[in-house]
């Protein structure tokens, strides 16, 4: 049998692509140069890690002795022969150790790979790993999914890779049966998992495939909280990219990220890294427990080209075929409605209805880091105080999402890059409905919604955060829906504030919508980044009708999009003369034309 050098593979590798040599994107960068600048670090007393080349290499050596399990190769009986890009993740997360107990450093490997790049198979053989040479007495092995055919997708492989293997078996003692994989000997198992299963496991290792179609954290959350008897668990989260940007696996994502960034590093994290001699200046603490790969197209990356189908797909040439890619990308350039899909499965981008009408990589680009993300920050912002803006406000739920969004004027009147429009927003939700989404308790964990007490949203905060702005800016307008909206217009009104009525109707959204979409893809609209708000811009979709109208609209009851259409009533009445504002219902307007959904019903 072929010997290879797996750590030297490994290094290699993070050489060829922080050198540029190997396409990646900026994650897969930023984790490669950490491992080489690591590398040299562990030699300081004050570095707390240090690379075990046996242990980084036992893994892969064990993997390599697995067949594969279906496709060509499984057909003509082929081991695995790990790609350096798997051997880098498999080294790393198995080779570093902790300087103070020789125990590993990593107890979280997440992996972020496009379609048919090899996911499953190298999950499977990371379970067979933990289950049978780990040196972990009694191990728990479960594959855990949201339902029992993906979980499935990573057991199955495994089943198979066991039961070709009789040496395997022989060698530890193992029973195979119809749901689980046995080891007599200490009553080790590997089995499926389904949703949260409640307390009562003690994993050694959970592999949770498919993470974006997870709802919440339930099963994750559970499983790690079952490790806390074992000394090294291993908790696997491997997924393609999703649609969910309210989920964890988009959440966790957008964490990690920032971690390779240094961004939110506490004084004493950036400390102990230049004390290690790893600089101050960006990377994730030394204490860091997770192991992130995401191989992904960049946001500015140009989907249509070959290079950025190179740079997403590590296994481009092997196990997923590069003519078939390339077919898949000319459907998507040429077939608008399935570009969606290509970027989310294939180019690992996160699009939260694959037909957006809005691109969500035009509208990240407009991300201004100089702009607050939370809307309470805005008035510490001096830059804008004392500007013009416009309010939109859309309270079309007391119990979900009621936004308000300021629009600030362009001091030049025309929008241009120098001088654009400045978006800010705020999300007010009642406690009770926090409490009930998960995605909602993280947002507010970070203080980027307003939580008002009780089960329905309180009005009189709302206005009160409309004082603050009136004393902050020139208020012009504050756009509302008087369907929606008729206590809380009537005191505003009361109060001084200059009020609009802005019924939601084609005739008044149109064109606003429009120019939203024209001045993301100009940059001439900038904001402070909110997760809330990609979110929610994310779910619009709409579909022209035959005179090219357009409306907002979601895809389904649990996609918000109170935001953007506040925003886009703002810009609206920004575009509009008060006495051009549409203010009959579109039945009584003779030139009133549906929308193709409306024509279908």
């Amino acid at each position: 049998m072929e010997t290879r050098d797996y750590p030297a593979i490994a290094k290699q590798y993070a050489r060829d692509v922080v050198s540029g040599k190997i396409p990646a994107g900026k994650s897969i960068v930023r984790q490669c140069q950490r491992f080489v600048d690591e590398l040299k670090a562990q030699k300081k007393a004050a570095f707390p890690h240090r690379f075990d080349n046996e242990k980084a290499a036992r893994v892969c050596r064990f993997i390599e002795r697995l067949p594969h399990s279906k496709g060509k190769w499984a057909r003509a009986k082929e081991l695995i022969r790990l790609e350096p890009w798997q051997v880098w993740i498999l080294c790393c997360t198995f080779g570093w150790l902790r300087k103070r107990d020789g125990l590993r450093r990593f107890r979280v490997l997440f992996v972020v790979v496009p379609r048919k790049n090899g996911k499953s198979a190298i999950a499977a053989g990371i379970g067979l790993y933990m289950f049978c040479a780990d040196g972990e007495f009694g191990a728990e092995v479960y594959s855990g999914a949201t339902n029992e055919k993906q979980a499935w997708e990573v057991f199955k492989p495994a089943k198979l890779m066991a039961s070709r293997t009789p040496a395997l078996i022989k060698r530890f003692g193992i029973e195979i049966n119809a749901k689980n994989l046995v080891r007599i000997g200490d009553e080790s198992k590997f089995e499926t998992i389904i949703g949260d299963p409640g307390d009562g496991q003690s994993p050694s290792c959970a592999i949770h495939d498919e993470y974006h179609e997870h709802p919440d954290d339930g099963q994750v959350d559970t499983m790690q909280t079952g490790m806390g008897a074992r000394e090294q668990p291993l908790q696997v989260l491997i997924t393609t990219a999703g649609d969910n940007l309210a989920g964890p696996c988009y959440a966790k994502i957008q964490e990690e990220r920032e971690k390779l960034q240094g961004i939110g590093a506490t004084e004493e994290q950036k400390a102990a890294r230049e004390a290690a001699g790893m600089g101050h200046n960006g990377g994730p603490p030394l204490d860091d427990e997770t192991f992130f790969a995401e191989f992904a197209a960049d946001d500015e990356d140009d989907w249509r080209s070959e290079a950025t189908l190179r740079k997403a797909n590590p296994n481009l040439g092997v196990s997923v075929d590069g003519d078939f890619l390339r077919a898949r990308q000319r459907d998507a350039i040429s077939t608008p409605r399935k570009a969606g899909v290509f970027k989310t499965k294939h180019l690992n981008l996160w699009v939260a209805s694959k037909a957006a009408y809005f691109d969500i990589q035009k509208w990240r680009a407009c991300h201004d880091l100089n702009l607050p993300m939370r809307g309470r920050d805005l008035f510490q912002y001096e830059a804008l105080r004392g500007r013009r803006c416009v309010a939109g406000l859309d309270l079309a739920s007391k119990v979900d999402i009621a936004a308000l969004e300021l629009l600030f004027l362009p001091i030049g009147g025309k929008p241009t890059v120098d001088d654009p429009y400045v978006r800010v927003g705020f999300y007010f939700l009642p406690e009770e409905t926090v409490l009930s989404v998960p995605a909602y308790q993280g947002w507010d964990s970070q203080g980027l919604i307003n939580v008002t007490q009780g089960n329905i949203i309180d009005y009189d905060e709302i206005l009160d955060t409309l004082r603050d702005v009136r004393d902050f800016a020139q208020l012009e307008q504050v756009a509302y829906d008087p369907h929606q909206a008729t206590y809380l217009a009537t005191t505003a009104i009361k109060d001084g504030f200059p009020m609009l009525e802005y019924r939601p109707i084609v005739l008044n959204f149109s064109e606003p919508m429009k120019e939203l979409d024209a001045l993301t893809k100009a940059g001439t609209i900038v904001h402070g980044g909110c997760p809330v708000m990609e979110w929610q811009m994310n779910n619009v979709v709409a579909q022209a009708d035959r005179k090219d109208n357009v409306y907002p609209n979601k895809p389904r009851p649990e996609a918000k999009i109170d935001n953007p259409v506040a925003l886009i009533s703002a810009l609206g009445c920004s575009m509009t003369k008060e006495e051009e504002v549409i203010q009959t219902s579109p039945w009584d307007d003779p030139e009133f034309s549906m929308t193709a959904d409306e024509d279908q019903a």
